[in-house]
């Protein structure tokens, strides 16, 4: 059974304030400004999430990475090969895999969405190991048979108020379209993810333009077309409820290039002839031009920088990207930013939102670029520090300079959608936690608290998205 003051710390008159925090915050709903939930789940009101393994496993990355780094093979997991090659097929083979090593998960946030889907979502009560697995595996594939099991009713019993979800810059947006028309009240909107066609180093580019000249009605024969081309798309991705976009790189590495050189690096991709300098320059010279594009468009900029992705070549090779192979690396902000926000961090049409996989440039870079310039906020802890420790780092490292209300609020940015509530719940209590500190201590009194509490869990992320 899980309790109702997990996670608070020790100290009695701290955890006794904490749940009163947490007890204004609890109920809230849910913004959820980031996310890679698929749109389908909420296109077809009789969406079935088949079975628990395809529901909770075969998705999750954060699952599977795990079991991967124990010697069990992506195969025995049922995860699909690119070629089409042989993986098990017994869900309850694969559930029992998963149930027998399902200890690896302790004191993980892994563990604890976990925890929280079982029982909040499913009504399991029991603890996940060998001997119970057959027995939880058969209540939960009879919950998800049930009506209050498909998307949208989760949707609405989760308390969802929005959800946007991410989506390529080629994407015709037609599930959204069909989403619209159903006549169904959910807030589901799109995002701008622009990578595929921006990077000129990603696999397939060339045919990624092809894609943006049919999507876009532009043919990209140059420059100035593709320019066109994007903000086309861009507008196209506001009028259909876009509130922001999303960037991903390597390095956060920006720098304002000539007209000359952006259209000769250009053509050089288009020949396939780009080298591997140029490419990253361009990559920065785009981060300015997709600055420039919010300040015209208003759309909010997502940064997110500092993940080696598919680090392991046989991982990529047999199962594609995304599949739990990605390593943080040391990143630099303020020296690689900088040309990007001589032109826009004074900007007020500017909100640009930036995350971080290397926590040593909290306290050095991000908190004082964020207290600074008025076009900065910074995001919560992401991907491997969206975590109880990882929530405690941030508040410690961050508040002080930058303060709150120069930070984005919280989102999920999960694929795993049944694990909202719980990712939302793990943060309302973190920041609760944190909030009764500053009470202890006499640096807040506890109006400043109740009121801090209701802008950390809903309405910082509600203002900076402009949801």
């Amino acid at each position: 059974m899980l309790a109702h003051n997990r996670y608070f710390g020790p100290d009695s008159q701290q955890k006794d304030i904490a749940v009163k925090l947490y007890e204004t915050a609890a109920k809230l709903p849910l913004i959820c400004p980031h996310g890679h939930v698929d749109p389908n789940l909420f296109a077809d009101p009789n969406y079935s999430f088949g079975t628990p393994v395809d529901l909770l496993l075969i998705p999750d990355h954060y699952i599977f990475r795990m079991l991967y780094s124990q010697g069990i093979k992506l195969e025995e997991l049922g995860i699909p090969r690119k070629d089409g090659g042989p993986v098990e097929t017994d869900h309850r083979k694969i559930w029992q895999t998963f149930a027998n090593h399902f200890y690896l998960f302790r004191g993980t946030p892994t563990g604890m969405w976990l925890a929280h889907e079982f029982e909040e979502v499913f009504g399991v009560k029991e603890k996940l190991h060998g001997q119970t697995a057959q027995a939880i595996y058969d209540q939960i594939a009879d919950c998800l048979k049930t009506p209050e099991m498909q998307p949208r009713r989760m949707f609405e019993r989760f308390n969802i108020e929005v959800l946007c979800t991410t989506d390529a810059a080629t994407d015709t947006l037609d599930i959204h379209k069909t989403i619209r028309a159903s006549g169904w009240k959910g807030n589901i909107r799109p995002t701008f993810r622009p990578d595929a066609v921006v990077n000129l180093g990603t696999e397939g580019w060339r045919e990624n333009i092809n894609r943006l000249s049919a999507v876009s009605g532009i043919a990209v024969n140059d420059y100035p077309d593709y320019i066109q081309a994007l903000e086309q798309r861009r507008a196209y991705f506001k009028s259909m409820g876009a509130a922001a976009t999303d960037h991903a790189v390597l390095a956060p590495y920006t720098e304002r290039l000539s007209k000359d050189e952006t259209r000769s690096i250009f053509y050089s991709a288009l020949r396939g002839e780009v080298l591997p300098d140029d490419a990253q320059r361009f990559s920065g010279h785009m981060l300015i031009e997709m600055a420039r594009m919010s300040c015209e468009d208003g759309l909010v900029m997502q940064l997110h920088p500092g993940s080696l992705r598919n680090h392991n070549p046989a991982i990529f090779a047999n199962f594609g990207r995304d599949m739990g192979a990605d390593i943080p690396v040391a990143t630099e902000y303020t020296h690689n930013l900088k040309a990007l926000l001589d032109e826009y961090g004074r900007d007020p049409r500017l909100t640009l939102v930036l995350f971080t996989l290397d926590e040593t440039t909290y306290t050095r870079e991000l908190a004082p670029l964020a207290g600074h310039y008025p076009a900065v906020k910074l995001g919560p802890p992401w991907w491997f520090h969206d975590s109880w420790n990882g929530m405690a780092r941030f508040f410690d490292q961050v508040m002080e300079t930058a303060g709150l209300y120069n930070t984005a609020g919280f989102n999920d940015d999960t694929r795993a959608f049944p694990s909202i509530p719980a990712r939302h719940d793990i943060w309302r209590r973190a920041s609760a936690n944190w909030l009764a500190g500053l009470v202890v201590r006499g640096m807040i009194d506890m109006d400043d608290a109740q009121e801090m509490i209701v802008d950390l869990a809903y309405r910082l992320a509600k203002n900076v998205y402009k949801l």
